[in-house]
């Protein structure tokens, strides 16, 4: 039997997608928050769409200061979108 792909869903749109499609932002034991590209870092996970609109859509309706049960400064959302960004032009 194949292996089920698990869903996730995007703080951004809402949209429940396989872990492959969706992009995994990470809170640290620590407080930082990054994208994590393995998908198996440690930390809190939160998914967003490979697309900058459910990125800007997350910053507006405040999905990943729900998931991460924290405020997330303005920086932070600016420093995601650059990272997010160079995924564009690669």
């Amino acid at each position: 039997m194949a292996k089920k792909d698990p869903l996730r869903q995007c703080v951004g749109c809402g949209e429940a997608k396989s872990k492959k499609e969706l992009m995994r932002v990470i809170k640290t034991a620590e407080g930082e928050i990054s994208l994590d590209f393995t998908g198996k870092k440690n930390g809190r996970g939160a998914y967003l769409c490979k697309s900058k609109l459910c990125l800007q859509q997350a910053r507006k309706n405040k999905g990943l200061e729900r998931s991460f049960k924290m405020s997330i400064p303005k920086e932070i959302y600016d420093s995601l979108e650059k990272e997010y960004d160079a995924l564009e032009t690669e």
